[in-house]
């Protein structure tokens, strides 16, 4: 599957869109984002593997704990790589 489809695919499910609205305000580790959401942390982990293997998010590891932050260059590639695709030469 190319980088596009990926891309969608991963913002096609409500829970990872929320995600990401989370992670624009600020980096979090994964407890932070599974306080909330009314889902256990195998869940949120499963989410985040998603939008992690789709270049929506990346991590770092700090100590113990994995802090979550998003890509904003994917985000950007993605948007215009669809735009060219579907460009329209009138």
């Amino acid at each position: 599957m190319d980088k596009c489809a990926l891309f969608f695919k991963a913002l096609s499910d409500e829970t990872r869109r929320k995600i990401i609205e989370l992670l624009k305000k600020q980096e979090m580790c994964v407890s932070e984002i599974v306080d909330n959401f009314s889902m256990a942390q195998p869940s949120i982990t499963h989410h985040l593997s998603i939008l992690k293997n789709a270049g929506l998010v990346d991590c770092k590891k700090v100590g113990k704990q994995v802090y979550y932050f998003v890509d904003c260059c994917c985000l950007e590639d993605c948007c215009k790589e669809i735009m060219k695709r579907f460009e329209v030469n009138l």
